[in-house]
């Protein structure tokens, strides 16, 4: 998302405009006010008889919550006659309150014209740039505007409310204003989507109180969120304000899926994936697992509860896999993109395993891991039939929706993401190496629930055999000794895929590589192909296809990083582990304390600041967990263990993060280096 754009949210309903406030359809095609994968509002535009409008300043103390200062453009020896304070707040609906101070000694006549629009856009359309033309009707009268829009059974309308009487058209209100020598005059708006379509139910979105009224519940919502995670005290004052932020960015994405109105999981990423997606709110989960449990637990369940027991090729569905992502938006309704939800993703089924296991772990949960043991038992079942495509025991994908669907379907979703050393593109079906080691992991996970949780000893002797099976034959099958590492994948032809990448960071991660082959993967990882000092990169750079800003292939992504990280340290490489957290953490700075989803791969020696990627999320919610991951491995932290060794680089210092009473499972902690 560009810099330039101001997003103010709740979950997946928010504003994308300028830094004046407008939303504008030249200012970037992500423009718009949003829910329910719908664009209500494509044009809103505030004008001052006919000048053009300036920012003075800009305030937004957190997601939901925007100031514009305004003034008309004067010239270096004239003076403002007035200004304008434009408030933004987002909740069920958008709130804005707009103030004109006449400052000139004598009285003004204003003519304040508000432009408003829609489209009723689909947000793939949108995304594409290929938004189709609809029939829009209104109705007002001198308080509102209602823009509508129905095809068949799908209908979406939005309502503009003033408070003040307006000349409204069809294309907004205006306002005629004589305002005395000091004289303030206001007007406060309400944006209102109205969504409707067969089987879904949508929450009714109506004012619920006043402007200031919802500001206070906010906030105070607000910081009960970030009160339910335990305090951390350091040495060094960004990583505080990293920390409060990756916790408010989770805030900001929060959700409430229709499963349940008041337990809440994160959206993936503002602005095309504020929706539920399984691989990413499952990485999310684990990643915030230490700090906001009640993550973990709704995520388990929403997925569990949109489980496939179908086979469908077209939203490519197999029974036990857990979907990729869902959405509501008009092309979905007819049935045009197929998520409804959409089950192209290898890696979302085993991540759910693991998830329910280390929530466990965390936990103690018995009766969360009884209750989805059906589930667990779907998804293992998933992993060895219809996720091991030809039998050989690996984990393959291969897209059966040839029009719509993800060519490739593990985290490096992009299209040219799995490519051999010399820029060749493979050819499915492919088996990534890291969905081999989540593979690995989940099985062996699920053999301690089945033997501790389900009293299933023969369950868990199978899984147990099936994982070191598993891990034998991927060490035979997947490692180069021309180069020393192991293949990003197999492709269709068994053929290994020979670049170097992030993706072996993983294998440390899961688990699957004994203490030689971790040693190895350690030192590829941190030389000077794939570290770049900001992190590791997704590709390295003397790989044909490498480019320090291709989404997948030469980039540094923050959640990639604290996966590897926690995996270095898992094998006790705590220097290089601190070596990779400590880059992370030292790049948030530079983004406002708030992690993008991703940056450009450039060398920190070239750059000497972390280069922004042009379209990255931000918020998005596994970069904000990052830190979270990050500090869990540099603390040492594991369920129940208050006798902590912390390796922690002399970049960070002195950590302590404490418990705040009956929220969190989080042990007690100090650490100093």
């Amino acid at each position: 998302m560009a810099e330039r754009t101001l997003s103010v949210l709740d979950g997946s309903t928010f504003v994308l405009g300028d830094r004046l406030g407008d939303v504008r359809p030249d200012g970037g095609r992500e423009h718009g006010f949003f829910s329910d994968d719908t664009r209500f509002i494509s044009r809103w535009v505030l004008r001052l008889d006919e000048t053009p409008l300036e920012l003075l300043s800009l305030n937004q103390s957190a997601h939901f919550d925007a100031q514009f200062f305004l003034t008309p453009a004067v010239g270096p020896e004239e003076e403002a006659p007035c200004s304008i304070v434009r408030h933004r707040l987002v909740g069920d609906v958008w709130m804005e309150r707009l103030i004109v101070t006449n400052h000139l000694h004598e009285t003004s006549r204003l003519r304040l014209a508000l432009d408003v629009d829609t489209d009723f856009a689909d947000l793939f359309e949108i995304k594409d740039g290929l938004v189709a033309a609809r029939d829009v009707t209104w109705h007002h009268d001198d308080t509102y505007l209602t823009l509508s829009y129905e095809r068949g059974d799908f209908r979406r309308s939005v309502t503009v409310a003033a408070s003040s009487p307006a000349t409204v058209t069809r294309h907004g209100f205006a306002f005629t204003l004589e305002l005395a020598h000091g004289e303030q005059w206001s007007v406060d708006f309400s944006v209102s989507p109205h969504s409707a379509q067969p089987g879904i139910t949508f929450a009714r979105r109506v004012p619920r109180a006043g402007l200031e009224d919802q500001q206070k519940a906010r906030y105070a919502e607000l910081e009960t969120w970030l009160a339910e995670a335990p305090a951390l005290e350091a040495a060094d004052p960004a990583l505080t304000r990293t920390y409060r932020a990756s916790l408010s960015d989770l805030g900001a994405l929060r959700m409430r899926p229709d499963l349940d109105q008041h337990p809440t999981l994160p959206a993936a990423g503002l602005p095309w994936f504020m929706a539920l997606f399984g691989r990413d709110s499952l990485i999310t989960s684990l990643q915030a697992l230490p700090y906001l449990p009640g993550l973990a637990a709704t995520t388990l369940r929403v997925l569990a509860a949109r489980q496939a027991q179908v086979r469908d090729d077209f939203q490519e569905q197999e029974p036990g896999k857990i979907l990729h992502e869902l959405r509501f938006g008009e092309l979905t309704w007819r049935r045009e993109r197929p998520h409804s939800p959409y089950f192209g993703s290898a890696d979302a089924t085993p991540l759910f395993l693991i998830l329910l296991d280390e929530y466990h772990l965390w936990s103690g949960d018995d009766s969360l891991v009884r209750e989805l043991e059906p589930n667990a038992r779907a998804a293992l079942a998933w992993i060895a039939d219809s996720g091991d495509r030809d039998g050989d025991g690996y984990v393959e994908y291969e897209r059966r929706n040839p029009t719509t669907g993800l060519l490739n379907q593990c985290w490096k979703d992009s299209w040219n993401s799995i490519q051999f050393a010399d820029g060749r593109l493979a050819r499915g079906p492919i088996a990534t190496c890291e969905i081999q080691g989540y593979a690995y992991d989940a099985q062996q996970r699920s053999a301690r629930l089945a033997r501790e949780v389900w009293g299933d000893e023969a369950l868990a002797e199978r899984l147990e055999q099936r994982a070191g099976d598993l891990r034998d034959a991927f060490r035979r099958d997947f490692w180069v000794p021309e180069r020393g590492c192991y293949a990003l994948a197999l492709d269709g032809d068994k053929r290994r895929v020979d670049s170097l990448t992030s993706n072996v960071g993983h294998l440390l991660w899961s688990g699957i590589l004994d203490d030689r082959e971790a040693a190895i993967t350690a030192e590829r990882l941190l030389d000077d192909e794939l570290y770049s000092g900001w992190g590791v990169r997704t590709l390295a750079t003397g790989e044909a296809g490498y480019n320090p800003l291709g989404y997948h292939t030469g980039t540094v992504w923050p959640h990639d990083n604290s996966l590897i990280a926690a995996g270095l340290a898992r094998y006790g490489h705590h220097e290089a582990a601190g070596t990779v957290a400590s880059a992370i953490l030292a790049a948030a700075p530079y983004f406002e304390h708030r992690l993008p989803e991703v940056f450009a791969g450039f060398p920190r020696l070239v750059t000497s600041v972390p280069v922004a990627f042009p379209t990255a999320s931000r918020p998005q919610a596994w970069a904000a967990g990052a830190p979270l991951l990050l500090l869990t491995t540099l603390l040492g932290l594991s369920p129940g263990r208050t006798d902590l060794r912390a390796d922690l680089p002399h970049t960070v210092g002195h950590v302590a993060i404490r418990q705040q009473p009956d929220h969190s499972p989080l042990p007690p902690a100090t650490a100093t280096v």
